[in-house]
C-alpha cells in the first residue's frame, strides 16, 4: 500500500532514450569571459598622467606600432571615453577636455576633404605630430622604466664595508730655461703697470697738415734747411707734441720726396735731417 503523503514519480520507460546536456567547452568559456573583460568599462583617471598618458593607454589597446596609429579611431576612442566619464558625472581635469576640444577638431579634419588653402598645418601634420608626441611618451616611460629596472646600491649592490685609501702624491717637474724665467718675469712685472695709452686729439699734428705746411715753405728756404725749421710754432715745448710734429714732418718730406719735390740729406746716423728744394731743372 502506497504512502499518502509521498508522491512517486512514474517510472522510466526502459526503451525511451535518455538527453543529457553538454556543459560548454572551458575555451569557449575562457573566450566569454576575456570578451566580457574587454568590452568592460574601466575609468581610473586618478591613474593617468594626463591626456597624453590616457592617448597612450588607448593606443596600446589598439595592439598597434605607434608608428602606424590610426590617429582617426584613437580619438574616437578618447572622445568616448571622455562622454562616459561624463556621464558617470565623474570630474574630469580642464587638460582633458581641451584634448577633446582638440581631437574632436582633428577627426572634423581627417574626415572633410583636405583644403590645400587652409590656414595652418594640415590634418596629417597635426596627427603625425600626435603620433609623436605619444612615441616620444612611450620611450621616455621605457628608459625610465630600464633605469629604475638597474640594481640599486644598498639592494641588490652592496658597497664594500672597509674601503681602502690610496694616498696619491703628485711631484710636477718644471722645465724651463733662462729665456723661459725672463718671459715669465717680464709678464709679470708688466701686468701691473700696463696702462692704456690715452691721447689728446689736440696734441697730435697729421701728416695731411704738415704735408701741407711744407708745401708752403719749401719753396722759401733755400738751400739745405734742418728739419726743426718746418715744425709748426708752439709745438717744440712739450715732448708728446715735439715728437708728434717731428714724425708727421718726416712721414711728409718722404711723401715730397717720392713726388720728387724734395731732397733729403743725412750726413750720419742719428744726425739731423736736412731737406732742399727741388727745382724743375734737377727732376729727371
Amino acid at each position: 500500500m502506497a504512502d499518502a503523503g509521498r508522491v512517486s514519480a512514474p517510472a522510466a520507460d526502459p526503451q525511451e532514450p535518455s538527453v543529457t546536456r553538454a556543459a560548454p567547452p572551458a575555451d569557449d568559456a575562457a573566450s566569454v569571459a576575456q570578451r566580457r573583460a574587454d568590452e568592460a568599462l574601466i575609468v581610473d583617471v586618478d591613474g593617468y598622467e594626463g591626456p597624453l598618458d590616457l592617448l597612450l593607454t588607448l593606443a596600446r589597446t589598439q595592439k598597434v606600432d605607434l608608428l602606424k596609429i590610426r590617429v582617426l579611431d584613437l580619438a574616437e576612442q578618447y572622445l568616448t571615453f571622455v562622454e562616459e566619464a561624463r556621464a558617470l558625472r565623474i570630474e574630469l581635469a580642464a587638460d582633458y577636455l581641451v584634448m577633446a576640444a582638440w581631437l574632436a577638431f582633428l577627426k572634423s579634419r581627417l574626415l572633410l576633404p583636405p583644403d590645400p588653402e587652409a590656414p595652418g598645418p594640415s590634418a596629417q601634420d597635426m596627427a603625425a605630430h600626435l603620433a609623436f608626441q605619444l612615441e616620444r611618451l612611450a620611450a621616455m616611460r621605457q628608459a625610465a622604466a630600464q633605469l629604475m629596472g638597474r640594481d640599486r646600491l644598498g639592494q641588490q649592490r652592496f658597497a664594500r664595508g672597509a674601503p681602502e685609501t690610496v694616498a696619491r702624491h703628485r711631484r710636477t717637474d718644471w722645465q724651463a730655461g733662462l729665456i723661459d724665467l725672463m718671459r715669465a718675469y717680464a709678464r709679470l712685472k708688466t701686468r701691473d703697470e700696463f696702462r692704456p695709452y690715452a691721447f689728446d686729439r689736440h696734441d697730435v699734428f697729421t701728416m695731411e697738415q704738415a704735408l701741407e705746411r711744407m708745401r708752403r715753405l719749401i719753396g722759401f728756404t733755400g738751400d739745405w734747411t734742418d728739419l726743426a725749421v718746418f715744425l709748426p710754432e708752439g709745438w717744440q715745448a712739450d715732448p708728446a707734441r715735439r715728437r708728434s710734429a717731428t714724425a708727421a714732418t718726416f712721414a711728409a718730406s718722404l711723401e715730397l720726396a717720392r713726388q720728387g719735390r724734395l731732397e733729403i740729406r743725412q750726413d750720419s746716423n742719428f744726425a739731423p735731417i736736412h731737406y732742399r728744394h727741388r727745382s724743375h731743372d734737377d727732376r729727371p
